[in-house]
């Protein structure tokens, strides 16, 4: 059984175009064009609201591709649920249960170390021997972090190396470096595995722009022994194709050339073009040099992987900013390498290092099954999301996103969530549309993949939990499915605020489902089990 909707739209624009006469002459004429009649659209039948369900045709998605779960939170008795029990692939939304394991297990507050050792006696600024790095993990170790660490070890006297720079990667095993490329892009930073010393998620971001007759070409981080050829040419005429972008090859000498080449028409502007080039150990080292040579540093001799000696003496340690940050720009900009890095983490702290894609599984499963989320469909990989393995249920992530909303944690973990139509990966979507700073919603992408999942603020009051997978070789034209389901649960869904259902029965809601609430005006807002009350639209991020 199925229902036809014929959706047929036709109008009449006004389009001003110039005939050119023979003459040369040529004067405004208007001509009228009407829109071909779309076709009907067969709506197979289902549960799902008709928004959802048109949607999904409309994409050639069939009901049986897509997963729903809608429950009010605090409540588990489904206010929707579409073949929620089927194991889907997630894409991000997993760094759901990755975030969420993190800071239960870490604590909000946990910050990573990368420390540096010496072996040797330091005279006259100079170490005579060797220098160690030691990694523990630090997703967010940018140039701004680095820098403390090179300043710390020049404030313990040292300002020249006359031995060897060792970096020290024994918290991760070998083999959670040893996986391939999700896919044919090897050069794209979300394809970025893990590492102990990540520094700059291992990708160089390249500005490309004319000035003159000449091009500019600037390169963030600056590496060491990264050298740019130039060899681009400012032409005239259209700005057309891809950003620019270079060739990096490694050299036998350990330098690395970065080749610009072809035309660069003025009219592109300034461009931009992201790459993960090199190795993880040329890429921290040559960072790491490139500061130390900035602020006076010295190094003549070479480069290696190995432990430290238990007679190596401390001489700086760097923190990382606090896992509260950290989780919010993993699940605000899906960041792949940094969800995989934490998910290590978790192996080699509540474990024991070196950590492996097994061992951080199991710690996390352990905790989720004592915090009573036995999830038996829950398939873990690497815990970003980024996998062709990795499987859950709508059910067993609602769950995950219930028992979240009532720990101690549901703070600093619904924050980092994108806001509808504000930041994150949900900037550009329902912009304008009355759901629009209103919920909390992780998002998910892969080649036949789109799924949400988080926290909605209705327009009644009530707090809503949300998730829906779509798996399907149509999945990409499904977006729109997902933001009507969304609109949904924010105008539509039915049932009062618990406010209103406290104050009919005499009673007082409780904590749980206090959890996720929207006022009558304004932002969501989202109230912690401790009462602490934080606005969800803190401010627009462009």
């Amino acid at each position: 059984m199925s229902l036809s909707l014929s959706l047929i739209s036709v109008s009449t624009n006004a389009v001003a175009t110039t005939d050119q006469k023979a003459h040369g002459r040529g004067k405004p004429v208007f001509h009228l064009r009407k829109h071909a009649p779309q076709a009907a659209v067969e709506v197979p039948a289902s549960d799902l609201p008709p928004a959802v369900a048109l949607a999904l045709a409309r994409a050639h998605v069939p009901p049986s591709a897509i997963s729903v779960l809608v429950e009010r939170a605090g409540s588990t008795q489904p206010v929707l649920t579409w073949n929620a029990q089927q194991p889907m692939s997630p894409a991000s939304t997993m760094k759901l249960v990755t975030t969420f394991s993190g800071l239960s297990l870490l604590g909000p507050d946990y910050r990573w170390k990368t420390a540096a050792y010496a072996l040797g006696p330091v005279e006259n600024g100079v170490l005579h021997g060797n220098l160690y790095i030691v990694g523990t993990g630090d997703p967010k170790l940018v140039p701004e972090e680095l820098i403390d660490l090179v300043q710390k070890i020049h404030t313990a006297g040292i300002t020249a190396i006359d031995g060897q720079l060792v970096l020290d990667k024994h918290n991760f095993d070998p083999s959670t470096r040893d996986a391939g490329p999700f896919d044919d892009e090897v050069l794209a930073p979300y394809n970025v595995g893990p590492d102990p010393l990540l520094y700059a998620f291992k990708s160089l971001s390249f500005t490309v722009s004319a000035r003159g007759n000449a091009v500019d070409i600037g390169v963030t981080p600056p590496l060491y022994k990264l050298h740019i050829v130039n060899d681009l040419h400012v032409t005239r005429g259209r700005c057309v194709g891809e950003a620019v972008t270079p060739v990096v090859t490694q050299q036998a000498d350990g330098t690395a050339q970065a080749v610009f080449s072809g035309r660069f028409p003025l009219t592109c502007g300034a461009q931009e073009s992201n790459l993960a080039a090199l190795d993880h150990d040329t890429f921290f080292a040559d960072g790491f040099l490139a500061l130390w040579q900035q602020t006076g540093g010295t190094f003549q001799g070479t480069v290696t992987e190995g432990p430290t000696p238990a007679d190596a003496h401390e001489v700086a340690v760097h923190e990382s900013p606090a896992l509260s940050d950290i989780v919010r720009d993993i699940n605000k900009f899906s960041n792949n390498v940094m969800a995989r890095n934490l998910f290590l983490t978790i192996g080699e702290v509540k474990g024991r290092a070196p950590a492996t894609l097994a061992s951080s599984a199991q710690q996390v499963e352990q905790f989720l099954h004592r915090d009573g989320l036995t999830m038996p469909d829950l398939v873990l990989d690497n815990g970003s999301g980024l996998s062709r393995d990795e499987r859950i249920s709508a059910a067993s992530m609602a769950a995950l996103l219930q028992v979240a909303n009532a720990s101690p944690v549901a703070q600093p973990y619904i924050e980092s969530l994108p806001i509808v139509g504000v930041d994150g990966t949900m900037r550009n979507r329902l912009v304008n549309k009355s759901i629009e700073g209103n919920a909390h919603i992780k998002t998910g992408t892969l080649r036949d993949v789109r799924a949400i999942a988080g926290y909605v603020g209705s327009e009644n009051g009530d707090g809503f939990i949300v998730v829906s997978f779509i798996n399907d070789p149509h999945a990409e034209g499904a977006r729109a499915a997902h933001d009507a389901l969304l609109e949904w649960v924010y105008q539509d869904a039915p049932g009062v605020d618990a406010a209103h259902r406290a104050a009919v029965n005499g009673s007082s809601p409780s904590p749980a489902a206090a959890q996720v609430t929207a006022p009558s005006a304004g932002p969501a807002a989202l109230t912690s089990q401790h009462g602490v009350t934080q606005s969800a639209q803190a401010g627009r991020s462009e």
